[in-house]
């Protein structure tokens, strides 16, 4: 699904809904509960993060850092992306928006995680 709208702490999903913060997937979406894997700003995304964006059959994945990009990427997380031949984007989060909005009208089977604030 694609983004219909985002602002500070708000994105909306068309057809799904408004979250904080989102985990996107080819099919669906739902909220991105930081506290399931214990992210935070530091040391950022974590590995686990990204799992159920693999399990829907990603191919391609944008990760957002935050809209002043606070936000940090694990090396790990990297890693595993690279290990499994998933291309990966790590953008500002209206880049991101704007990046994955692209890849779905494309046909890309593309996940992501947005964090609409900081």
């Amino acid at each position: 699904p694609k983004v219909a709208d985002l602002s500070w702490g708000k994105v909306v999903v068309e057809e799904v809904g408004s979250f904080k913060d989102v985990k996107l997937y080819p099919g669906g979406a739902r909220e991105w509960d930081w506290g399931e894997t214990g992210t935070r700003h530091w040391p950022g995304i974590a590995p686990d993060d990204v799992d159920e964006l693999l399990a829907a059959g990603a191919t391609t994945i944008v990760l957002s850092r935050g809209v002043r990009e606070r936000l940090q990427v694990q090396t790990d997380t990297l890693r595993k992306l690279e290990k499994k031949g998933i291309d990966v984007e790590v953008l500002q989060t209206n880049l991101a928006v704007g990046r994955y909005n692209e890849l779905v009208e494309n046909g890309v089977l593309v996940g992501a995680l947005i964090h609409t604030t900081c």
